[in-house]
């Protein structure tokens, strides 16, 4: 399985990338991204963060159950020129220094082979019976057939003595109307009396 991941327009030169490239070809990518974190160049960082790119491709494409970063290995890395930019710097007498900057496009081909993923289990037919009880009802069932009914029955009455949660107030006032009712019918009743 591979994946690939390309750096373009590089501002650096082809040259220079690709003594650093040297270094690193066909090594694991783990040994790879070492021996870049302590190599003093400045193509170091450009050609990390592309390994890393590829190795997140590899990841994203086949699984990270199925494969793992320290399987991986750089097959290909390939330094390819790009466009130069055309810059000028203004000299002494009036005059001008044409020159041009390299750019550079990167390619790196990670590979690595995918682990089988493990059978999942089957499930029990309807008539035979479940090898292992899951969640909260297999929980009480356990407990029943080792201590006992009381065990179970006493997990039970401690869970329904626990106080209800109480309400929050919302504070908010009650409506005047609904206020004024109130006081209304506590007058009739009192008049009734």
């Amino acid at each position: 399985m591979q994946a690939t991941a390309r750096l373009r327009y590089v501002m650096m030169s082809p040259r220079k990338l690709r003594r650093v490239v040297s270094l690193i070809r066909g090594k694991s990518v783990d040994e790879a991204l070492t021996i870049l974190k302590y190599t003093q160049k400045a193509a170091a960082g450009p050609l990390a963060k592309t390994i890393q790119s590829a190795t997140a491709n590899a990841l994203a494409i086949e699984g990270t159950s199925r494969l793992k970063a320290k399987d991986l290995s750089i097959a290909k890395i390939c330094v390819d020129d790009g466009p130069r930019a055309k810059r000028v710097r203004f000299r002494a007498m009036g005059r001008v220094y044409r020159y041009k900057k390299p750019f550079a496009h990167v390619t790196v081909v990670v590979e690595g082979t995918p682990h089988e993923q493990a059978a999942p289990r089957k499930k029990a037919a309807a008539g035979e019976k479940p090898e292992k009880a899951e969640g909260a009802a297999g929980i009480v069932k356990k407990i029943v057939k080792r201590r006992g009914a009381k065990a179970a029955a006493g997990k039970t009455a401690r869970a329904a003595k626990k106080k209800p949660a109480k309400k929050k107030p919302t504070g908010k006032k009650p409506a005047g109307k609904k206020a004024a009712g109130t006081r209304k019918a506590a007058a009739a009743k009192e008049t009734k009396e």
